[in-house]
């Protein structure tokens, strides 16, 4: 067997226990969810932004909302900014790469809607711009980050930090704590 196939593991798992250990982590995690929920029960909306696999990630964990996670119930609003290809290129070629969540986020984004930044470097220059027009917008803004937390420190309202500086570990956290959300969030909203 390849060396790093057990390697790359144990290091996505010690990641992960260092993620159980932070207490401070995991009550911001409880926080976003009942924030969440609050925004939802209020007729608000979630939206995410992120780029390359923090695309993915935001696109992921948006479905999860809107479509279902473990059980079939009301469809909630919950959208990753960059699935209209039209609107990204345009606004790209108008207005340049770093406006284009922002624009978005002035287009769709309200008062007391949410805004999900993920950035594993926390200095991705678009992901900032939405983070100040989300500001504008009086957003609830949730930055998902590495553990240096970049340019994305004290912008947010809540700043979920993964430890560690690698990006693909960092990205496993998101995915996991995108789906702790969906569930907590699913069983508050519809309990069964």
């Amino acid at each position: 067997m390849h060396p790093r196939i057990p390697a790359l593991i144990k290091e996505s798992i010690e990641v992960k226990q260092k993620l159980l250990q932070d207490q401070a982590l995991l009550l911001s995690i409880e926080a976003i969810v009942d924030r969440v929920v609050y925004a939802y029960r209020s007729d608000k909306k979630v939206l995410f932004c992120g780029n390359g696999g923090s695309a993915a990630d935001a696109q992921h964990i948006a479905c999860e909302l809107s479509g279902r996670f473990y059980f079939d119930r009301p469809a909630l609003f919950a959208e990753a900014l960059h699935v209209n290809t039209s609107a990204l290129t345009a606004i790209g070629n108008d207005y340049g790469f770093a406006a284009i969540f922002a624009r978005m986020v002035e287009a769709k984004g309200r008062k007391g809607d949410i805004l999900f930044a993920l950035s594993t470097s926390g200095n991705s220059a678009n992901v900032l711009e939405a983070i100040t027009a989300a500001k504008k917008q009086e957003m609830i803004i949730i930055g998902m980050t590495g553990e240096s937390g970049g340019q994305m420190i004290d912008k947010c309202d809540y700043l979920l930090k993964m430890p560690s500086m690698d990006t693909p570990r960092i990205q496993e956290c998101h995915m996991m704590i995108g789906h702790l959300i969906c569930e907590l969030v699913e069983q508050q909203l519809f309990p069964k």
